[in-house]
């Protein structure tokens, strides 16, 4: 299933002058979104590499179509497959009507996706607005091909004219960004799932620690209310809060010296 994106723009210069300038397609970078590289195999040959929405893409295309002040028609013959064209209408005052038409196949789910939320379409319109732009800053177009190409009649090329380019999926794939986005997703799924399960740790940890230990004697640790000493090795049991309110000694360095001092020994098993 093809989709057919077609936009139209006035940019205030000479036909002339806007024609010129899309003539010098290695130039389309400089307002084209997406567009990394166009590069010219020849009068009628353009390799393309471009990104959009994360899907990186490489195609070469075939000029069918090249009228000077008039018309650029093209259609793929390997990678993605589109064709479309471009023309130029004198208005007159300066002014030109620039019409592109463009039809392509969206391959896979991502380009699906961005299909159904005419991502190319807005592209589109944003390139025209980028061109308009550029061309009308500039004042002068930075170049000029004002050769021809084909012949007459060959109208506005449609995916059926760029049908050498279908199946070709080796030139097509996901980009970095892509999948780095994913990755980076997950990745912070995961960590939130982490800080809320150190959250509720946290929690039973500070209210744990609230209890008070004491050091207990070999005899003392069969009663089975016990737990292990932090870093001491000795057994130790939670005072009750009434021998906190008799002034028991939850530190067992001091009640060893207390005992020492009174000449007493703790009991041995």
């Amino acid at each position: 299933m093809s989709t057919r994106v077609e936009k139209t723009i006035i940019v205030n210069v000479p036909v002339s002058r806007a024609y010129n300038q899309w003539t010098q397609f290695e130039d389309f970078p400089q307002f084209m979104g997406g567009v990394s590289s166009v590069t010219q195999l020849s009068d009628d040959r353009l390799q393309w590499v471009a990104e959009i929405a994360g899907v990186k893409r490489q195609w070469e295309a075939r000029i069918l179509e090249q009228v000077p002040d008039r018309k650029v028609a093209w259609a793929a013959t390997e990678g993605a497959t589109n064709a479309g064209s471009v023309t130029f209408e004198d208005l007159g005052g300066d002014q030109t009507s620039v019409s592109l038409t463009l039809e392509y196949e969206p391959e896979g789910m991502v380009e699906q996706v961005g299909d159904k939320l005419n991502i190319v379409e807005k592209q589109a319109e944003g390139d025209l607005e980028r061109f308009k732009a550029f061309i009308e800053s500039e004042g002068y177009a930075t170049g000029a091909w004002r050769g021809s190409v084909g012949g007459a009649g060959v109208g506005t090329p449609g995916v059926e004219d760029a049908a050498e380019s279908r199946g070709d999926s080796g030139k097509a794939g996901l980009s970095g960004k892509a999948v780095a986005a994913g990755v980076g997703a997950a990745a912070a799924a995961t960590a939130a799932a982490v800080a809320g399960s150190k959250s509720k740790s946290d929690d039973t940890s500070t209210s744990e620690a609230t209890s008070t230990p004491v050091a207990l004697t070999p005899a003392e640790s069969a009663s089975g209310d016990v737990r292990s000493g932090a870093g001491s090795g000795e057994a130790t049991r939670l005072l009750s809060d009434e021998e906190i309110n008799a002034g028991a000694n939850d530190d067992p360095l001091a009640a060893s010296d207390s005992d020492d001092r009174s000449g007493e020994r703790r009991g041995t098993v």
